[in-house]
């Protein structure tokens, strides 16, 4: 919409900038002095105690000596209002007394019905918080008291109950003369298609009402009472007041909170937002029943630069996290960013500050992870990389990701910030452990008594503990998780177990796993019923698997899962090498050649790369590389490459 010539003008002639700005600050009555139109008062744009900010009335135009924010009244709305440029006009408009000029007759109608509808909002605003003081709403207010919500926190956020029967708002708006239209259209009654009466949309829910940035009644948000209802929380459809993609639940309150806090909170729905208001954090809003959408992330850049998404740490929040990903790379600026902060699994904001209170839940908060470390975990948790194709998958899903991202600046920082993650990942061992790369050729070679005697030769003592570690890993997952045995029968069949009883053991679990699975019954109890406790116990004792959370009964399946998986490759893999090193061994009787270097090498190399997730009891796995790199330095320091001479 263009404004008339001189209409702009004219408003800043009848505007005082004092009075606008004053709204927001309190003068410093030492410095200020009105009569000349000179104020001065505590900066409104950041945190100070020392009047920096400087208003001259008679100019219109105000300053920041701290951090050097200025401009005239309309500047001033937008920014403390977090604004449009036509929406500051109509504010300052209104302050001042002036009509804004006439739109179109089709903006005009569609303005005209938009305050039709705010006006029936507003009434059930009103119809419901008298209900939720009806003796229909005790179980509502009982849900509530046990809530820990008190009557300031309900008026405060206008919470009311929509009673359980088929008509009661209708009825009650038709009776103050609302038309049944209307009612429709503000998505509270809904209209049969066979033609018949309206009913209510809300019915047995307490009741949320959701507003707009300029604190107008757009829609609710109703909990159902009734466990059995279809949906536990209900909204309002799509109207000409609301867009849920385009709204905002606590928008208002929370837009001059922010500022103050120089911060914004975003979480996943009324109640959170609720319950961190009651513990001070004013600056939250939540999405309204949906993923965050675009326009939400841009409505939240203008209230911040970089909100902070706080998020359940289930497996639901985790992935509501990394889909909101792929929508924010592509709008990054400078600037304009996120952070994350994951709760911990099964809690809420509410259960968390209830349980370890409020400095708990700011810890969480200030310790909130950038965007990039959530890309990077996304792509690498539960994934193995001990292959070069797998390696290549990760930079081809990285740069497919980071691609997205239409500001060359921030993608060139986020390829810095994804090479160190990855440098971290793949750290190159130290001399002696990287990939073995095979010697010049200088001639047969015969192998030394003490090269084949050697423990590269011969196997390393370690391993053999290794692999023993990795047996009761194994069986100690399938036994806490007996659903997975089914898809890894095959292979667990086939183990050759070194540890004495573990082959019975893994018979009894093949046996059990199936009833176990369907049942529900703990497998320990069925296993010592027939082996005896103490086959169990024996199991169990090792001190590592008690820091294995991947495979604790109350573990996750899916990580289960991929935990069992992994371990079976690599105690194959390390099998493997042996193997091959023995082989190695064998042929050392003979003439030792190019080819035979190769082998051992590789063996070795391959034997390395299978990282290990089991440690021996007081070993590391630095001190594995470290030994396996000694028996290969021993090797040559036996001169097992120089020619003999005859």
């Amino acid at each position: 919409m263009s404004l008339p010539p001189g209409f702009l003008d004219e408003l800043r002639t009848r505007t005082s900038l004092a009075q606008v700005v004053g709204r927001k600050v309190t003068w410093d009555a030492k410095k200020t002095n009105q009569g000349k139109g000179d104020y001065w008062a505590p900066c409104p744009f950041h945190q100070e105690k020392t009047a920096s900010f400087h208003l001259d009335d008679r100019k219109g135009f105000y300053y920041c000596f701290g951090c050097h924010a200025k401009g005239d009244a309309l500047n001033f709305i937008r920014e403390t209002e977090n604004v449009g440029f036509m929406e500051a006009v109509e504010i300052m408009a209104r302050e001042a007394g002036m009509t804004m000029p006439a739109r179109d007759p089709q903006a005009q109608i569609k303005a005209d019905q938009r305050t039709k509808l705010v006006d029936v909002m507003e009434q059930a605003v009103q119809f419901y918080r008298l209900q939720l003081k009806t003796a229909q709403g005790t179980a509502a207010r009982d849900y509530l008291t046990g809530r820990a919500l008190p009557d300031a926190t309900l008026e405060r956020f206008e919470i009311g109950f929509a009673p359980d029967t088929r008509t009661a708002l209708f009825q009650h708006l038709t009776g103050k003369g609302v038309t049944p239209d209307l009612i429709v259209d503000a998505g509270l009654a809904i209209k049969p298609d066979d033609g018949g009466k309206p009913f209510d949309r809300f019915r047995g829910r307490i009741m949320f009402p959701i507003r707009d940035i300029r604190n107008r009644c757009i829609a609710f948000g109703g909990r159902a009472m009734d466990p059995n209802a279809r949906a536990k929380y209900l909204n309002s459809p799509e109207t000409l007041l609301f867009d849920k993609g385009r709204s905002l639940y606590n928008h208002a309150p929370a837009r001059e909170a922010a500022g103050r806090a120089q911060s914004l909170i975003v979480a996943e729905g009324y109640m959170d937002v609720i319950a961190l208001a009651q513990a001070g954090f004013d600056h939250a809003v939540a999405p309204l029943g949906t993923a965050i959408t675009e326009d939400q992330l841009l409505l939240l850049w203008r209230l911040t630069p970089e909100p902070v998404i706080a998020l359940d740490g289930d497996t639901a929040g985790l992935r509501a996290a990394m889909r909101l990903i792929d929508i924010a790379l592509p709008l990054l600026e400078p600037g304009r960013s996120l952070r994350f902060c994951l709760l911990p699994e099964g809690l809420d904001p509410d259960d968390l500050i209830k349980s370890q209170g409020k400095q708990a839940m700011q810890k969480l908060l200030e310790a909130a992870q950038p965007m990039v470390h959530l890309l990077w975990r996304r792509e690498v948790d539960g994934k193995n990389f001990d292959s070069p194709e797998r390696r290549a998958t990760l930079d081809a899903s990285l740069k497919s990701a980071i691609g997205t991202i239409r500001d060359p600046s921030i993608r060139n920082h986020y390829v810095a910030a994804i090479k160190d993650l990855r440098a971290v990942l793949f750290k190159p061992q130290g001399r002696g452990q990287s990939s073995f790369t095979p010697w010049k050729k200088r001639g047969p070679e015969l192998a030394t008594p003490g090269a084949k005697a050697s423990m590269l030769a011969q196997g390393s003592g370690d391993a053999r503990t290794e692999e023993r570690l990795r047996e009761a890993v194994i069986l100690a997952t399938c036994i806490n998780h007996p659903e997975l045995v089914s898809l890894f029968e095959s292979s667990i069949e086939r183990l050759n177990f070194t540890t004495e009883g573990y082959s019975s053991l893994r018979d009894a679990v093949l046996r059990l796993a199936p009833s176990c699975a369907e049942s529900g019954q703990p497998m320990t109890e069925r296993l010592g019923q027939e082996l005896g406790r103490e086959a169990v116990e024996k199991l169990m004792a090792y001190r590592h698997l008690s820091f294995l959370t991947t495979i604790q009964p109350n573990a996750e399946t899916e990580t289960a899962r991929t935990a069992l998986a992994e371990e079976l490759a690599k105690l194959e893999a390390t099998r493997g090498a042996r193997a091959e090193v023995e082989d190695a061994a064998h042929d050392m009787t003979g003439l030792v050649d190019e080819g035979l270097t190769w082998r051992v090498g590789q063996a070795t190399d391959t034997r390395n790369k299978t990282t290990r997730t089991v440690l021996p009891e007081g070993g590391t796995e630095s001190e594995d590389r470290e030994n396996m790199s000694k028996y290969l330095q021993n090797l040559i320091d036996g001169e097992v490459w120089v020619k003999k001479k005859h």
